[in-house]
């Protein structure tokens, strides 16, 4: 796995992407010297279904105000700060991009939550983190991008303390089929290691978790993208920027990403799927 990490964190690398964000946000007009978490919503939540999707799975965990939360492959900080706002968490995010952990973090200072959120660089397959460190954890769109799942899950279980939940909410594999390149989470095969749910349930048993909870969520994805479609449509139809979302994020070839990824969706190859496990 080492010797692939380089290439996902290229993949990941967008020059100039804070000031893109920001310029983007100014068009719509936010006040970016008044920028608030709200107002990133719709820019730094780089998975389907944006902010709903990270209300949904959050709202299914249970955390106390306080909880020590880690968010595995935290990108620019979206769900971090989300979790801090609204369930109160005390929350450490890890990313294998330095531009993505540099850009959450300026984030977070720019909207007044860099005493609630912390990012670190490093590997979801070998954190810099003891034993024991966090309540609860959870991983966003990141597994795509991780061969050895058993790794991952010893990983979050060496991390977590006894009782703690493991959220997961990944794109995984539904059915055979070739995918298209690229996609949102890939240049091409060589960085792509969509998985089944059984793939996810039996290495998450083998590392000592239960499945308490587990819903595909395909049909949601579908809708998401096709309101993103509609509404690009509807900005060029009008002359106008079409509105800030996750294709930001992706870079120039966002659009190409997007298709790819819902003719897949559409042919129930791949879907998102949320999974809740609990340790011990």
């Amino acid at each position: 796995m080492a010797t692939v990490e380089p290439g996902i964190a290229r993949h990941y690398e967008i020059s100039g992407l804070e000031q893109r964000i920001l310029a983007a946000l100014a068009d719509t007009g936010v006040e970016i010297a008044l920028l608030s978490a709200d107002d990133l919503a719709a820019v730094d939540e780089f998975h389907i279904g944006g902010v709903a999707a990270t209300r949904e799975l959050i709202d299914q965990m249970g955390l106390k105000p306080g909880v020590r939360l880690l968010d595995i492959g935290s990108g620019i900080g979206g769900p971090a700060r989300f979790a801090a706002n609204n369930a109160g968490a005390d929350v450490t995010g890890i990313d294998l991009t330095q531009g993505y952990v540099d850009i959450a973090a300026s984030l977070s200072k720019r909207v007044g939550m860099d005493g609630k959120t912390r990012f670190v660089q490093g590997s979801a397959l070998d954190m810099p983190f003891d034993k024991a460190s966090f309540d609860a954890a959870m991983i966003l769109h990141v597994g795509m991008n991780l061969a050895d799942k058993r790794k991952l899950m010893s990983e979050a279980a060496r991390v977590l303390k006894s009782g703690g939940v493991f959220a997961v909410y990944d794109v995984m594999r539904l059915k055979d089929g070739a995918l298209t390149y690229p996609v949102p989470w890939a240049s091409d095969e060589t960085t792509s290691f969509v998985a089944t749910p059984d793939n996810y349930r039996s290495t998450a048993t083998a590392a000592g978790f239960s499945v308490t909870a587990e819903r595909p969520r395909g049909a949601f994805a579908i809708e998401f993208f096709a309101k993103m479609r509609a509404r690009m449509a509807a900005a060029q139809a009008e002359g106008k920027k079409p509105p800030p979302g996750v294709g930001l994020v992706m870079g120039e070839d966002a659009r190409t990403k997007i298709a790819n990824l819902t003719a897949a969706l559409e042919g129930g190859i791949l879907a998102p799927v949320e999974m809740l496990l609990r340790l011990g």
